[in-house]
């Protein structure tokens, strides 16, 4: 019986990041596993769950229990997604907002469920190399603090980036130090933000690297404004672009 993925896309990817959802997909049809997109999911309820309006999350977070909801047998069927921020919000976060509630048992089989791409593809189907997979240059990888703290992904997306023909890994300085974004951190604390993705971009540019790579977007995007604005000689790329380089 293959293994089925129901991909979550979250918001920024949908919106802003089209490309990468669809390389995620091509990705994992490359390794075999049967992809499942329900065109009613919206929204993982994190972008209400931070500003503080917890009733308002709990009803998007519902709805996302409903659109992930799949048969308790069903053994070899996951949730994919591409960023490690919504993951560690179903498995972190989720659980506050159902405490209590009729809606807790359907909470824990989503958590169970729900993987980043990385961590599914090296941690359950046991993958550490994309067939095919080539980009030419060196890249240094950003550890968001969702992956590093919520979810414990650091090995996974190295060891599939390392695996990618033509491509040599460089590590920075304080890789694991916050790139600024922080969601609604970034517009509350503007010049802290900016700060913080500064001092981030110059420990990759002192790497000497082309790519800076990372499981999440919205850490790309925030890192990418300050390199355009700056106009200095870097690219941000999810690990998903990366691996369907090359074919």
């Amino acid at each position: 019986m293959p293994t089925t993925a129901d991909i979550f896309i979250p918001c920024f990817v949908d919106q802003l990041y089209p490309a990468t959802a669809l390389n995620m997909v091509k990705v994992l049809e490359r390794v075999g596993v049967q992809v499942n997109y329900n065109p009613d999911q919206t929204c993982c309820g994190q972008p209400a769950y931070n500003a503080g309006y917890q009733d308002q999350s709990r009803a998007v977070a519902g709805k996302f229990l409903q659109d992930f909801a799949a048969p308790a047998q069903d053994h070899q069927r996951f949730i994919v997604s591409p960023s490690a921020s919504c993951v560690g919000m179903v498995r972190n976060s989720y659980n506050e907002l159902f405490a209590g509630t009729a809606q807790q048992p359907a909470c824990a089989t989503v958590q169970r469920r729900i993987h980043e791409l990385t961590e599914f593809l090296v941690d359950v189907l046991g993958i550490t190399a994309i067939p095919g997979a080539r980009l030419e240059g060196k890249y240094t990888y950003h550890d968001s603090c969702s992956a590093l703290r919520e979810c414990g992904i650091r090995p996974q997306p190295r060891q599939l980036l390392d695996g990618v023909a033509g491509l040599k890994r460089i590590e920075m300085a304080e890789t694991s130090t916050c790139c600024g974004f922080g969601g609604t951190f970034a517009v509350k604390f503007e010049a802290i933000s900016v700060a913080m993705a500064q001092q981030k971009v110059e420990h990759a540019l002192d790497t000497g690297a082309d790519f800076i790579v990372s499981t999440d977007v919205s850490c790309l995007m925030h890192l990418e404004s300050y390199i355009k604005r700056e106009k200095l000689p870097l690219k941000c790329l999810h690990v998903a672009d990366v691996l369907a380089s090359g074919w």
